[in-house]
């Protein structure tokens, strides 16, 4: 097997509630399936990208090299960017000529990347992998908090103490997060939801068992 990690290391991923930054975790969970698949003989490459294409190591065998990525990884020192998931798409689709299993890592916050994430599912084996934190999902109430988007800059005040806020940023959060589901069933992309505050070994090993059982 060939297996791609392409992360998405934007500025977006700087951010968690709980123990670690869903960069972090982003960067956790591609070291445990490298590792594996390091194990199994498997060939492992690394994409990181931004609003642009940060860094690319081919696929190759041997844990040496996977400890490269792995560094790599955790190393990254991330400029304040955004997110291009499509350019990512379009890389791995020139540079990965050999069928491979590609991990897509990302918060995917940005849209209109359907139509080159279906165009790489015919060629490659996709698994998404949203990476989510608490707070994304279901906001507390603290009061009076200033926000900041990180891709963008923009900083405004709100009041988490309004539960007709909570209430509307909850079901525009699931809402949103339904649509993407929706849209990775549609394309037949298999995807696994992982969250700073969860724990994803089991939904891991569910997912592949899953899988072993579809083939």
């Amino acid at each position: 097997m060939t297996v791609l990690f392409a992360v998405d290391l934007s500025a977006s991923g700087e951010f968690g509630t709980v123990s670690k930054m869903k960069n972090e975790l982003a960067a956790e969970f591609c070291a445990v399936l490298a590792f594996a698949a390091a194990k199994n003989n498997d060939k492992v490459g690394l994409l990181i990208f931004t609003d642009r294409i940060e860094l690319f190591i081919p696929p190759k065998k041997g844990s040496r090299h996977v400890l490269r990525l792995i560094r790599e990884l955790l190393a990254f020192k991330m400029p304040k960017r955004r997110t291009n998931i499509p350019l990512a798409l379009d890389y791995v689709a020139k540079v990965v000529r050999k069928r491979a299993t590609l991990f897509l890592v990302s918060d995917f916050i940005e849209t209109g990347f359907k139509k080159p994430l279906s165009l790489l599912n015919k060629r490659h084996d996709v698994v998404c992998v949203p990476v989510r934190d608490r707070v994304e999902v279901a906001m507390p109430s603290v009061g009076l908090i200033e926000v900041q988007d990180a891709e963008t800059g923009e900083v405004m005040i709100v009041d988490t103490s309004s539960r007709r806020f909570r209430d509307r940023y909850g079901g525009h959060s699931s809402q949103r997060f339904s649509e993407l589901q929706s849209m990775f069933r549609a394309g037949n992309v298999d995807f696994i939801p992982i969250a700073t505050d969860k724990p994803y070994i089991n939904d891991l090993i569910q997912f592949f068992h899953m899988r072993h059982r579809r083939r």
